[in-house]
């Protein structure tokens, strides 16, 4: 069975990074994947931390996000992943908005969770495995 994995938003903040040697993992982590998802929040916070940051001219990002749509499938945030967030939070204490994103992959189905901000190894509702790439 092939893993349903789903992307955090620092591990594409990465792509665009200065940081050569995270910018370099995330490159060939992301290629090896297959049947990787991300949601709406995910595009959202990515173009707010390119702007925010000055990363990438607006140009430039609307490149990153069409070719995030088509290496991907995305996940739309709903009133049901907003409730399902409010549930995790409380329960693994986690942020609000990791827990949107733990609360979109159970959604999507997926088995795996890559991220670098949460806890490492650690196993969502016996579904979800939060996986950091860069240990």
């Amino acid at each position: 069975m092939i893993d349903k994995t789903f992307i955090d938003t620092n591990i594409l903040v990465y792509l665009s990074s200065n940081d050569e040697i995270k910018k370099d993992i995330a490159t060939k982590f992301l290629y090896k994947l297959s049947n990787a998802v991300i949601s709406t929040q995910v595009l959202g916070e990515f173009s707010n931390v390119a702007i925010r940051k000055k990363i990438l001219t607006s140009n430039k990002l609307i490149e990153y996000i069409k070719h995030f749509e088509r290496s991907f499938d995305i996940t739309v945030i709903t009133e049901k992943t907003i409730i399902s967030a409010i549930k995790i939070k409380e329960k693994y204490k986690f942020s609000f908005w990791d827990s949107m994103i733990i609360s979109a992959a159970l959604q999507a189905n997926c088995n795996i969770l890559y991220s670098e901000d949460m806890h490492h190894s650690q196993i969502i509702e016996q579904k979800l495995t939060i996986i950091n790439p860069f240990k």
